[in-house]
């Protein structure tokens, strides 16, 4: 496997983690904000689909023709979902940006150079094999937040549903560690433990 093909494959291993973290999820718990900064799953599928359309579009002179949401918007449009677009708009819009994107990695050599507006004035023009490590950065990160959401929303965990990259573990089991975790945490910071409440209560 050459260098272009093994950077695209695990880009799109962790879109695919990504657009998993939605699988078996109503409307609400998909668009929710779970974090004070009003983090949400569907918002992170619709902004990595925005975010490929921008690397691997225009950047390299590719428009998709694709409207941005912050385009005559506010700035943190493409961060989530109002209620009159659909799941299935996101989803769509999604698959399309990760085919353009592709499109654009298969037409253009490793060392071709875009222009990345937004960037310092002295690292504006990288080059493709830069653009797809900084992407492939990018998206696992907001894969792993998509980790944490579903795990708060439903306690559903682990990477994907092919391989959770988690040990086996039964639910009394995965209590009793994350109380050795707090009990251990509390130990460190001089915090007693109530009495009668077992490690990891409270």
């Amino acid at each position: 496997m050459d260098e272009k093909s093994a950077l695209l494959g695990y880009l799109r291993e962790r879109r695919t983690d990504l657009l998993a973290k939605l699988d078996g999820l109503g409307e609400y718990d998909v668009r929710r904000p779970v974090t004070p900064t009003g983090t949400n799953l569907l918002g992170l599928v619709k902004h990595v689909a925005h975010v490929q359309l921008g690397y691997l579009g225009d950047v390299f002179g590719r428009p998709s023709g694709r409207r941005y949401p912050w385009d005559g918007g506010e700035e943190d449009a493409d961060t989530w979902v109002p209620a009159e677009e659909s799941r299935d708009d996101v989803v769509e819009l999604y698959r399309f940006s990760a085919a353009h994107a592709d499109a654009t990695v298969g037409a253009l050599p490793l060392d071709a150079v875009g222009e990345v507006p937004w960037w310092r004035e002295e690292r504006r023009h990288p080059t493709l094999h830069t653009v797809l490590v900084h992407l492939g950065v990018e998206v696992a990160r907001h894969a792993g937040h998509a980790d944490v959401v579903r795990e708060l929303i439903d306690g559903s965990a682990g990477m994907s549903p092919a391989n959770s990259n988690l040990p086996e573990r039964s639910a009394d089991e995965w209590a009793a560690f994350r109380a050795r975790i707090e009990a251990a945490a509390r130990q460190a910071a001089g915090l007693t433990t109530p009495s009668g409440a077992a490690p990891g209560d409270g």
